[in-house]
């Protein structure tokens, strides 16, 4: 695959995970996830001790109505993955076994929009958003006991030109969408029935080709990696939802930034580089600014395209699409990447979205809201 195929198919996939503003308590097994474009696959991992990766029996699922999986995420009681299929216009959803092995869920695959791009669950465990490329919009769906998706009133959702990445803050009030063609962020309010309505200022400036958007566990500040411009646009969040600039911002990243994710301590922010095959680590001031960590950008494989961050906040997963292959890091005290033994791990052809499970069963909505800010 030439690198240049970014320029003839539409380009993300990142895989959104999120996180909950208060801290875990206690472990239990956890899983990785990999969405493999061109083998219409999904990869499933269990984590080692050391961060290690090893293959789940199985190893690798999908179903023949779903094509080109392009993004996966995980829910936060860790029941279900989610899959946007870029080519079908569908999404998967599967059932995650005790042992992380994957079951499609009666109905599955559900009917999506126009080239799903982009995949969000909202922390109640209650809504799935997903941006689609071609149509400008977001379709948003309720999850049913078994995990399948229902339409929620009003959806589609109008976002702006090419809509590319999705993400819910931990809060479950606010959602974000990061527009490639029209430079700039969506954001909208969660209502109690799944359906957004656009915050006041919506949309918000960001730099050029934003592609990858998320928000800090804190529900403080909001990252947009711009893939054009090279930086990172960083943002505070307003209580109503709205995106002002943070001092300093955009920071500098390398080139073709792709993938923006914040670790669960809300210490540190990781930025792929499909262009320079490598991954950019950022310490986060007390003002939401960004500081290069010591050693930052750390070598990666060919294309690195989705980045995660575990629950425990000490590894870092990095999907690289051209190599067919996973990079893992441990995280050190100061945000510094140490590749893991065995590093990379074998994907499938094209691995393009990277997830993680989560350590805690779901917080209520209620508990959420009044431990975030």
């Amino acid at each position: 695959m030439r690198r240049g195929w970014f320029y003839v198919l539409p380009t993300l996939a990142i895989g959104f995970v999120l996180l909950e503003c208060k801290q875990p308590q206690s472990q239990r097994p956890q899983f990785v996830y990999v969405a493999n474009f061109y083998s219409n696959l999904v990869s499933a991992y269990s984590i080692g001790s050391d961060g290690a990766l090893v293959p789940v029996p199985g190893s690798s699922f999908g179903e023949d109505a779903a094509v080109g999986p392009i993004s996966v995420a995980i829910d936060s009681a860790a029941k279900f993955a989610y899959v946007a299929n870029y080519a079908s216009n569908n999404i998967s959803v599967f059932g995650i076994g005790s042992n992380g092995t994957l079951t499609s869920v009666p109905g599955s695959p559900f009917s999506g929009g126009y080239y799903p791009y982009s995949v969000a669950l909202d922390p109640t465990g209650k809504f799935v958003y997903v941006a689609n490329n071609f149509s400008g919009n977001v379709s948003a769906y309720s999850i049913g006991s078994d995990g399948n998706l229902m339409p929620v009133p009003g959806s589609p959702f109008a976002a702006r030109q090419y809509p590319y990445s999705m993400a819910v803050d931990s809060t479950a009030k606010f959602a974000y969408v990061a527009n490639f063609n029209s430079k700039n962020v969506s954001a909208y309010s969660i209502g109690s029935n799944g359906a957004l309505t656009s915050i006041a200022g919506s949309p918000f400036a960001a730099g050029g080709g934003p592609i990858s958007v998320t928000v800090d566990p804190t529900c403080k500040f909001a990252y947009v990696a711009n893939y054009s411009s090279k930086n990172v646009s960083a943002y505070s969040v307003g209580t109503n939802g709205a995106l002002m600039p943070v001092p300093g911002s955009p920071f500098a990243a390398e080139d073709g930034p792709f993938s923006v994710t914040v670790d669960p301590r809300a210490k540190f922010v990781y930025v792929a580089n499909k262009g320079s095959d490598n991954v950019s680590a950022y310490s986060i001031g007390s003002n939401g600014a960004l500081m290069p960590v010591p050693g930052s950008p750390f070598a990666a494989g060919g294309g690195p395209i989705s980045v995660a961050v575990d629950p425990t906040a000490k590894f870092v997963y990095v999907a690289n699409f051209y190599s067919n292959n996973v990079s893992a890091y441990s995280i050190g005290s100061d945000g510094a990447l140490t590749p893991v033994p065995g590093s990379p791990f074998g994907a499938r052809v094209n691995p393009i979205s990277v997830a993680t499970t989560r350590l805690m069963p779901l917080q209520s909505h209620h508990e959420t809201e009044n431990t975030a800010r």
